[in-house]
């Protein structure tokens, strides 16, 4: 549903690509996972879709339709997309922010009726965040405002989820809280792309992954294809062995120690 086709990006005054000829795909009832190290062009992907950056070549397309040429709001009303940053410029409550998500469905002038109110009610409770509705954005955890921008993001509805690092500042329950969640929307037919650094918790998830190096793709295709030892540590600059989840089964990354000399 979601295409990259030989993307490139270069950041203003750059010198180097952030992103040299990419090209993935994320699919309709499928969790499409892009890991990698710091710098590797992770975000830059999800700017790229939402219309933050320009490209100097290739194409981003839903459903074979350039995303440049769909309208803000009916994008928006196709795929959701939770950022890795961002920042509100009024408090608002928790239950009128998750709120924003129907905004594509109601323009400005129509008020929520009971189908967006359905919405809201079953996001929040699907993120476990609806005890915080009378909260003020601005008095919450990050784990907590991790958990409620999720949820606005599910009230958007649409076909497709895009995730920048959505478990960041979750602790063990609701990260795995999270992934459940999104491994069912794939299931149920949505076309989820997500970011993330927990390579482990994606081999456990996923059912593509697409690793970048230095804004490249340096493998692509299912963990067991992805998750091999001589790859990542080229990749990552790190030793490290892969081994298998004693609970699922999954490729897991063990990173290893390395031996410091003693200063006497």
């Amino acid at each position: 549903m979601i295409r990259f086709d030989h993307v490139r990006v270069r950041y203003p005054h750059a010198f180097v690509d952030a992103l040299a000829d990419v090209s993935l795909e994320a699919e309709r009832g499928a969790l499409t996972a892009i890991v990698g190290p710091n710098g590797s062009g992770k975000s830059t992907l999800i700017r790229a879709l939402v219309g933050r950056l320009p490209l100097q070549q290739g194409r981003i397309a839903i459903d074979d339709v350039a995303a440049a040429s769909i309208a803000p709001d009916a994008l928006a009303r196709r795929v959701a997309v939770v950022t890795q940053r961002e920042d509100l410029a009024f408090p608002l409550l928790v239950s009128e922010y998750v709120a924003l998500g129907r905004f594509p469905h109601l323009g400005i002038w129509h008020a929520a009726g009971e189908r967006d109110r359905s919405a809201i009610d079953s996001s929040m409770a699907a993120a476990g965040v609806e005890q915080l509705g009378d909260r003020r954005v601005d008095a919450l955890s990050g784990g907590e405002w991790q958990r409620v921008r999720l949820a606005r993001a599910l009230a958007q509805g649409g076909e497709a989820l895009v995730l920048d690092e959505p478990t960041a500042f979750l602790d063990v329950g609701h990260e795995m809280g999270v992934f459940e969640l999104l491994h069912g929307l794939a299931r149920a037919g949505h076309a989820v792309l997500l970011v993330s650094h927990h390579l482990n918790l994606v081999a456990r998830f996923a059912d593509h992954m697409v690793l970048l190096h230095r804004g490249a793709v340096a493998a692509a295709g299912t963990p067991d294809d992805v998750m091999r030892a001589d790859t990542l540590e080229r990749v990552y600059e790190w030793p490290l062995v892969v081994t298998r989840d004693p609970a699922v089964g999954a490729p897991a990354l063990v990173p290893l120690r390395t031996m410091s000399k003693e200063v006497s």
